[in-house]
């Protein structure tokens, strides 16, 4: 018997003004979700997602009458635990930077491709309902979440608890990255540490594992890079 995809059991609502845009990723991608709902804008968006509770939102930010941030944060205000995907240019990092007080949960740079969005989507789906405390990374990479422990092909690699908070923080971010703001806010709690620092500090992540481990997005973040 074939294998449900964990895709099948999300339902997504994808909210963008751009029409050709919107109906393009719409067709490469829909067929995938057990429901997938479009919205022309964010007061569309937000009124849709108060009648069918999608699991997760993916949304552009510069759309009219109410953008893809202020949806958000409306959306964050009613369920906590909707997952939200930010769709944004390069060039929008000051508003990648709001979404983090907004409460955003994942940003993928445009263009996005829509393997790299299903790639996305299936993390997503996995850590949503998988049973298991064991998140496969890949190359041999396992992270147990409910003893914190970053395994290698069976053996435990000896971290900090920073280290170890650090690791637990950007596999949330699995499939896509994590911003510098965002991993200062949750690593080192809002504390001044400079830019300098936290190289040296994944640095040391990368000689207990590997230097492919953590990938550095220029001038954003950082990935688990598997």
């Amino acid at each position: 018997m074939e294998m449900q995809s964990p895709l099948k059991k999300l339902s997504v609502l994808y909210v963008e003004d751009e029409v050709d845009i919107r109906k393009s990723l719409a067709n490469a991608i829909e067929d995938e979700f057990g429901k997938f709902i479009t919205a022309a804008d964010g007061s569309e968006g937000l009124k849709k997602f108060k009648k069918f509770e999608p699991d997760i939102v993916i949304t552009d930010v510069l759309m009219p009458i109410k953008d893809g941030l202020e949806m958000a944060k409306d959306i964050k205000a009613i369920s906590k635990d909707a997952v939200i995907v930010i769709l944004s240019a390069f060039s929008e990092k000051e508003r990648l930077l709001k979404a983090i007080d907004v409460g955003v949960d994942k940003y993928l740079i445009k263009p996005v491709h829509p393997d790299d969005l299903l790639s996305l989507l299936t993390n997503v789906a996995i850590q949503k309902f998988s049973a298991s405390n064991i998140v496969e990374l890949g190359r041999g990479y396992e992270f147990d979440k409910n003893k914190k422990i970053l395994i290698k092909e069976g053996k435990p690699i000896i971290l900090t608890k920073k280290e170890i908070f650090f690791i637990s923080f950007l596999i949330g971010h699995f499939g896509t990255f994590a911003l510098h703001e965002d991993i200062k806010r949750a690593v080192w709690a809002n504390k001044k540490v400079n830019d300098a620092a936290i190289r040296t500090f994944v640095k040391r992540i990368r000689e207990k594992t590997d230097r492919d481990f953590i990938k550095n997005v220029p001038a954003l973040g950082y990935k688990i890079s598997i």
